[in-house]
């Protein structure tokens, strides 16, 4: 793996994926995949209940500078500035509106997200460490 870091400053031509947030390994931050009513991280072999998982952002995007398109993901709290919100509150908030409007596809609950998302990122430019 290449270990050269710099800045790219861009803009942001489209965001890559629907889900924003994802439970996380606290030791490895490898998504965790539930079974049975326990998340397990396949990397590290950790295991969760399901009220103990972190959640984390990661928010995959479609990026261009004056020469090239580069997709990238950004993972972590250096989202939470732009979400106003935690990953874990915005999961509890995301569940809460679930619960309460008695929605039980995930994903057409998450339509105006995607939309709220899309307008703070597509066209605008921002500096990624990568």
């Amino acid at each position: 793996m290449n270990s050269v870091r710099g800045l790219l400053a861009a803009s942001v031509i489209s965001v890559q994926n629907s889900r924003f947030i994802y439970p996380a390994c606290q030791k490895c931050f490898t998504r965790l995949i539930l079974d049975s009513g326990r998340f397990n991280c396949l990397k590290c072999g950790c295991t969760s209940e399901a009220k103990d998982v972190s959640y984390r952002y990661r928010l995959s995007l479609k990026i261009a500078d004056t020469n090239d398109l580069f997709d990238i993901t950004v993972f972590g709290s250096c989202l939470d500035p732009f979400f106003g919100v935690t990953a874990e509150n915005l999961q509890r908030c995301i569940q809460d509106f679930n619960q309460l409007s008695g929605e039980t596809n995930i994903d057409a609950s998450s339509g105006a997200l995607v939309q709220a998302v899309e307008t703070c990122f597509i066209g605008k430019r921002f500096i990624f460490g990568v």
